[in-house]
């Protein structure tokens, strides 16, 4: 048993073609050694599974909302500019 703190988010999107690209784009920055949070990705399906374990509560949710924000700009591009055909 741990004693992390855990933090799992199931992000749908319209096909696998996007959920592939956000994988691609936030997969790239790893998160801070010194910060303490793991964070691994995956895709199934049309579902980008973000998985986050902090020991401390404050760091896992400032993980979180940083991913969050950088989620939100892959969603604007590709709403933009569409997935590639």
């Amino acid at each position: 048993m741990t004693d992390n703190n855990i933090a799992d988010l199931n992000i749908p999107f319209p096909s696998k073609t996007e959920a592939d690209i956000a994988y691609g784009t936030l997969s790239v920055d790893q998160e801070p050694k010194r910060g303490g949070v793991k964070r691994s990705l995956r895709v199934e399906d049309c579902i980008l599974k973000v998985h986050f374990e902090a020991k401390e509560i404050r760091t896992l949710r400032v993980s979180v909302n940083s991913f969050m924000d950088y989620l939100l700009l892959v969603l604007q591009t590709i709403q933009k500019f569409g997935p590639p055909s």
